[in-house]
């Protein structure tokens, strides 16, 4: 599999540890060490992956992530490299537009399969789609489709549909969905029951294979085999 990946990190001697492992896959790298530079680079030749750090000179990643996502006609996968560890620290990155987190330090062999792992995920020049086996995913439509066939679900159970589908295939946990979902204000009673129920059963009405699973005591994740 050959990947085109934009690095987008200002501390030099990581840059160079990661393009010689990223290198080393036979991938083509770019680089860029400041945001400015960086978007300009993502915009002019989108790459299939970029690999971004959070903690940029000038525009930092976050706002790099966000102006990418309203700027670029397409979905460039975006896997953000930051010290932060908290939950709320990868809830703000996930808002701002990263399709996976990881925290430094981490393994080269993790940073690998996690790029391999987005690369089946989004597809160089897909308007905006998400395809994860026979589920697809138009964010700029804002519609989903299992084998082609277009599901029919409200905001919410689409929403929800999509959080998992740029998580997959970690477990999203109850309180990142009800967060994302109701940044705000929560409601009183349980807000995810008639949600999850409504995408079920647009979801595997009809087949027997179910891809929405529950983690007990910690989430739901799509079960999906790439």
């Amino acid at each position: 599999m050959s990947l085109r990946v934009l690095l987008i990190e200002d501390h030099l001697p990581l840059a160079q540890s990661i393009v010689a492992l990223l290198e080393a896959q036979t991938w083509e790298v770019d680089f860029a060490a400041n945001g400015a530079h960086g978007l300009a680079l993502a915009l002019q030749q989108p790459p299939d992956l970029i690999v971004l750090d959070l903690a940029l000179p000038g525009l930092n990643g976050l706002e790099l992530c966000a102006q990418l996502r309203e700027r670029s006609d397409r979905h460039i996968a975006v896997l953000m490299l930051t010290a932060r560890d908290s939950l709320d620290d990868r809830l703000t990155g996930f808002a701002a537009g990263a399709d996976d987190y990881l925290v430094k330090p981490f393994a080269g062999a993790e940073l690998i399969a996690r790029c391999r792992a987005l690369s089946k995920r989004f597809r160089s020049g897909d308007s905006h789609a998400i395809e994860l086996g026979s589920l697809r995913f138009d964010r700029a439509k804002l519609c989903a489709y299992r084998d082609n066939k277009r599901l029919d679900l409200t905001r919410l159970p689409l929403q929800i549909l999509r959080i998992l589908m740029e998580a997959h295939p970690r477990v999203v946990t109850r309180t990142e969905l009800i967060d994302a979902l109701w940044p705000d204000a929560v409601p009183e009673s349980d807000p995810l029951r008639s949600h999850l129920h409504s995408l079920r059963l647009s979801l595997d009405r009809g087949h027997s294979h179910t891809l929405l699973k529950s983690v007990h005591g910690v989430g739901y994740r799509l079960d999906i085999a790439l």
